[in-house]
């Protein structure tokens, strides 16, 4: 075989190679824009511990648990606030940016605290939901009828259990639809999932519960599946339904409107069918490129995923005080060294605001990392210290606010700020190089006068 010939099935192998490259790489990322369909049985598994709930309810934690973060603000109000409860509780969280379906869960602390509790749970099932809005209806239907064969699902004072022909052309038999027995008085049951459906078929995905949360289910055992709460006088509380034979949410937009003063009826498709708001997402990546293209165009994604993680929410963060204080506080600090003069000392000197920020940061940075390790097998929601948070922010205020009034201090003072200044925590650390840098100068001018 000749050199040249060597040369050329090398030539034609190495285009080959390139070429079957080429083409896995272009299936790889077609394949990369969506993510795997969730399987069946994936997401019976996701929607057992709340398939039972009344229709209302079970719609609007599904709507919420597409904004996850505003889950966890929610849940943090309600533990701030544990003696405002059902419809007083919606009209003292009217004000707030949340979604009108996070809302109205104050109104039913049984059902936002675990949610808030099982985060990845939370932030699957709305992953879920966002994707897949028809099958994890049909999941719920057939999870309900398994629980009404076992006859374990049935009518009492606390429901009606309403089984009805499915429309045609319909994936089920029939539709199990599930109402309160008192329109004024909600009841929402706790369960075991294990028990109630007869059985779970899927050892590969064990469905997910929660045991009954004891300041809502009073010595509520599950013997036979089922555990009852007290009742609540939350009907201003409930504003959707599911269309079942459609398979999706419908909305009544004035009784959104009445929970939610700002809520926004260009948000509903075709007058009332529910439409997830990439605004209340705050940052949460989604799941896949495709959903991400559907939802959040213009609304960043994983680059913002930090807020999720804790270290920002709402606009108001730990890490917004960080940077507030560093560049009110260091920055003035160095022009203010630069130029001399008492000006220089109290810039230089650390405020009790940018330490209070840099010791809120190094937490913001811990919660984040505390989230990082946990999230996946089911993050708490320690994950998300100085969410809503505006303490670091005041704190900076007050600090800057008394130092600006005081008389000038010592050189040996000055020398102990620059000190401080510039061994400042995270986040402020840079800050404090630059105080060193500037405002140590500054203050040791002011120290000769």
């Amino acid at each position: 075989m000749t050199l040249s010939s060597v040369r050329r099935i090398r030539w034609v192998g190495a285009w080959v190679i390139a070429y079957i490259l080429a083409g896995v790489g272009s299936v790889w990322a077609q394949g990369s824009d969506q993510g795997p369909a969730f399987k069946p049985e994936e997401i019976e598994a996701l929607v057992a511990p709340i398939a039972l709930y009344p229709d209302s309810v079970l719609t609007q934690a599904l709507m919420a648990s597409t904004y996850p973060l505003e889950i966890v603000q929610a849940a943090r109000w309600v533990k701030a606030n544990p003696n405002v409860k059902g419809d007083v509780a919606l009209k003292a969280v009217e004000s707030q940016p949340w979604d009108v379906s996070v809302k109205s869960l104050v109104a039913f602390p049984q059902v936002l605290e675990p949610m808030n509790d099982k985060l990845d749970w939370t932030q699957k099932l709305g992953d879920a939901f966002l994707a897949q809005e028809k099958d994890v209806l049909a999941a719920v239907q057939r999870l309900r009828s398994r629980a009404n064969e076992s006859g374990n699902l049935k009518s009492n004072e606390q429901q009606n259990v309403i089984v009805e022909p499915a429309p045609a052309g319909s994936a089920t038999q029939s539709i199990v639809r599930i109402e309160p027995a008192n329109p004024e008085v909600i009841y929402v049951p706790n369960y075991n999932p294990t028990v109630v459906y007869g059985g779970w078929p899927y050892p590969s995905y064990p469905p997910y519960s929660y045991p009954p949360y004891p300041a809502y289910y009073p010595g509520g055992a599950l013997m036979t599946g089922f555990a009852w709460g007290v009742g609540l006088a939350a009907a201003g509380a409930i504003f959707s339904n599911a269309n079942w034979g459609g398979g999706d949410v419908n909305i009544n937009v004035n009784k959104a409107a009445n929970i939610d003063r700002n809520f926004d009826r260009t948000k509903v498709e075709g007058g009332n069918r529910w439409k997830h708001d990439s605004s209340h997402r705050k940052g949460v990546a989604y799941r896949d490129n495709a959903t991400r293209e559907k939802f959040g165009n213009n609304v960043a994604g994983a680059d913002r995923r930090n807020e999720f993680r804790g270290r920002e929410g709402a606009g108001v963060s730990d890490r917004a005080g960080d940077r507030a204080g560093n560049r009110g506080g260091d920055r003035a600090g160095d022009r203010g060294g630069d130029r001399g003069g008492d000006r220089g000392v109290s810039g230089n000197r650390p405020s009790t605001g940018d330490r209070s920020a840099d010791r809120a940061g190094v937490s913001d940075r811990s919660a984040g990392g505390a989230n990082r390790t946990n999230y996946g097998g089911g993050g708490r929601d320690t994950a998300f210290q100085g969410v809503g948070s505006g303490n670091s922010q005041r704190e900076f205020d007050r600090g800057r606010s008394s130092l600006d009034n005081s008389p000038s201090v010592s050189g040996r003072q000055q020398a102990r700020g620059s000190r401080g200044a510039s061994s400042g925590g995270y986040s402020g650390g840079a800050g404090g190089g630059g105080a060193r840098a500037g405002g140590g100068r500054g203050g040791g001018g002011g120290g000769r006068r």
